[in-house]
Order: structure tokens, then C-alpha cells, then sequence
């Protein structure tokens, strides 16, 4: 069940470094096109993909809480995948989303700023002020999907087991280095753990998202967890009928054999300016 996880600054060249890992290793590279293909299954379009790919998510409005629904389905799709085995998650915060399993390998790519700009100006055959808007915009997107839903450091080089710098290593060297790393023995003595923990991480996130997308729950200001299809739902709600709206929305999803009910009741009145 090998699992590698990619996250990349843009102009790194890391999706061709991506693809010719991929093809050694005759994994499956799932990323945004992967995803695209993927996504009607789950009731996705393009434009909703285009609107919440790794763009940090909210919970205030119903239309925010939908969208952040639809962020959790397309963490379905890596999930699912993943579950799988010998696969490429490209980006979208795989290296977060999987951080309790032993069995991945985490990627990072990066490389100075002004030989980004440069690289994918050359790439994309675009002026490099233009370049330069778009890899700023990109890197302070990213970074802040990451910081807002996983509350970590993008940058952080401890969220990863091995960071490229790919101004410095040839492309070449770095395939090599990744598919020696993806044989690592210890990745695979943990399989079997990895499978069920990535069972209950599967099921909590459909949880999560049915939950988000119900209009009889105002806010998830609880902790969802799950073991061997047992969820169960920690923090508080806003009253008892939606506790009881939580809980019958639970306990119907597929796969939960039991729901554990540790809410609190807090009722509170919002303040006005």
C-alpha cells in the first residue's frame, strides 16, 4: 500500500519530476486532472473544483459551508485512493491529510524564488512579471490552505521526510533518490496499521463532510474521530435539537456501526455591534 505524497512551490518542475517517478515505479499519479476525471462520481464539476482546489476553506455562511463540503469530498477522492496503494498524491495537503499514517512518503520541492519566476516563465513562454504575480499569488494560496486547514507551517520542513531544492539537484538525481526512498523496507512493515487507520480516516471525513452539508447543523465546533466504524463527536452544539439532528445524521452514514455522543449543550447569544 506505498503512498507518496507530493508538495511543491510552483515553478519547482515538480509534476514532470512527479510523472517520471510515477512511471518508474508504475504508480498512479493522482492530481488535479486525475481529480477532474474522477470528481462526477462524487458529484463534482470543473467549476467547483476550480473554486476550492487548495484554496483555504470557511465555515460562516450555508454557501461557505457547502463549498468547505465540497473540500472534503475531493479529500475523499485522495483518500480513496490512497487506500489503493502505489500511488502519487500530488499536493492538495496529502502530506497533512495522511500525517497519522507511517507507511507515506512525504516530498517537498522548492527552489529560490527568482529561478521559479524564471523556470516557469521559460516554461509557459509569459512575460516574467506576469510569471512573478501568479507564482506570489499561488505561494500565498497554498501556504495558507495549508496553515488554515491544517494549522501547520507550509514551510515547515519537518512536515516531510526528504525536501529538494531543484535549482540545485538534477531532476534525474531526485527521480532516483525518490524511487531508492519509496523501497524504504520500514514503509512497508506498517501496512496492515496503515490500512485500518486509513479505514477510520475515510470514514470520519464522510462523516465531516455529510455533516457540513446538512442545513440542520449551524457550525462543527466538534472533534470527529473513528475507530473500527465507532465515531465519535467531542466539543458542543448549540442545542439540543441539533445534537439530536447530528447524531441521526451520523449515525444513517454508511459504514458507523456506533456513534458516541460526548456534545455539550452551550447555548450563547451573538454579539452586535
Amino acid at each position: 500500500m506505498a503512498i507518496i505524497t507530493i508538495s511543491r512551490e510552483m515553478g519547482t518542475g515538480a509534476y514532470q519530476i512527479a510523472k517520471e517517478v510515477a512511471r518508474k515505479l508504475k504508480y498512479t499519479l493522482v492530481d488535479g486532472e486525475k481529480i477532474a476525471e474522477l470528481a462526477p462520481k462524487y458529484g463534482l464539476t470543473p467549476e467547483i473544483i476550480e473554486r476550492v482546489d487548495e484554496k483555504p476553506p470557511s465555515y460562516n455562511t450555508a454557501e461557505d459551508r457547502l463549498q468547505a463540503a465540497r473540500l472534503t469530498t475531493m479529500e475523499l477522492i485522495f483518500l480513496e485512493k490512497a487506500k489503493k496503494g502505489n500511488v502519487i498524491l500530488y499536493g492538495r495537503g496529502g502530506q497533512d491529510l495522511l500525517k497519522e499514517l507511517r507507511n507515506v512518503l512525504r516530498i517537498r520541492f522548492i527552489a529560490p524564488f527568482d529561478e521559479r519566476v524564471e523556470m516557469f516563465a521559460e516554461r509557459e513562454w509569459i512575460d516574467p512579471d506576469l510569471a512573478s504575480d501568479l507564482i506570489r499569488k499561488s505561494d500565498h494560496q497554498r501556504g495558507g490552505f495549508i496553515h488554515f486547514y491544517f494549522d501547520r507551517n507550509w514551510h515547515d520542513p519537518l512536515g516531510y521526510d526528504l525536501v529538494f531544492n531543484t535549482s540545485r539537484i538534477s531532476h534525474a538525481s531526485i527521480v532516483e533518490s525518490i524511487v531508492a526512498a519509496a523501497k524504504e523496507p520500514r514503509l512497508k512493515d506498517v501496512d496492515g496499521e496503515a490500512m485500518a487507520l486509513l479505514e477510520d480516516i475515510i470514514l470520519s471525513k464522510r462523516v465531516e463532510t455529510e455533516l457540513l452539508k446538512s442545513d440542520k447543523v449551524e457550525n462543527l465546533h466538534f472533534k470527529i474521530t473513528s475507530q473500527d466504524g465507532m465515531i465519535a463527536l467531542t466539543g458542543h452544539v448549540h442545542d439540543e435539537t441539533e445534537k439530536n439532528q447530528v447524531i441521526k445524521i451520523v449515525g444513517k452514514i454508511k459504514g458507523v456501526k456506533k456513534v458516541v455522543d460526548n456534545l455539550q449543550v452551550m447555548s450563547f447569544k451573538p454579539y452586535k455591534e
